[in-house]
C-alpha cells in the first residue's frame, strides 16, 4: 500500500501545521512559566522542553515510517506543528547569549554543549525504544 503525502503548499497541510504549532507553543509557554529560568543558572525548563521533544520525534518517525502507515497529516501536525512549536532553538540560542554576558560562561558551555549530547542521545533513545516496544528491528 502506498502512501500519500501531504503537499507542503496545501492549504489543508498548513492549517495542520498551523494548530500543531499553536499547540505545542502553548505547552512550552505554560512550562515556562510553571518553571521559570533563574538568572546565571542553566535554563532547566528549556533544556527539558527541547529533549522531550527530542525523544518524541524519534518516536514518531519510527512509527510513521517503520510501523503505521500514518495518515498524511500526522508528521506535518506532529512532527512540524506540535514538536516544531514545542521545541526551540532559537531560545536555546538567546539563553546561551545571555548566560556568556552574564558572566556565566561555565554554565553557557554546559548548557550549549550538553543541549546538543542529550538531545541527540534522547531522539536515538526515542527510536531505540519504539523500535523495542513495537518489536520492530532497525532498517538497514
Amino acid at each position: 500500500m502506498v502512501r500519500k503525502s501531504a503537499t507542503p503548499a496545501e492549504p489543508a497541510v498548513l492549517l495542520v501545521i498551523s494548530l500543531g504549532g499553536g499547540l505545542g507553543a502553548l505547552l512550552r509557554y505554560a512550562i515556562g512559566v510553571w518553571w521559570p529560568a533563574q538568572p546565571r543558572s542553566i535554563p532547566w525548563s528549556t533544556l527539558v522542553i527541547n529533549v522531550l521533544g527530542c525523544f518524541a520525534i524519534g518516536i514518531l518517525m519510527v512509527l510513521i515510517t517503520e510501523v503505521w502507515v500514518a495518515h498524511r497529516f500526522l508528521r506535518p501536525f506532529l512532527g512540524v506543528g506540535v514538536l516544531g512549536g514545542f521545541t526551540t532553538f532559537s531560545t536555546y540560542a538567546l539563553e546561551v547569549r545571555r548566560l556568556f554576558e552574564s558572566g556565566a560562561a561555565l554554565e553557557a558551555l554546559g548548557y550549549l554543549g550538553g543541549s546538543v549530547v542529550t538531545g541527540l542521545a534522547a531522539v536515538v533513545l526515542g527510536m531505540s525504544m519504539a523500535r523495542w516496544a513495537t518489536g520492530t528491528a532497525r532498517r538497514k
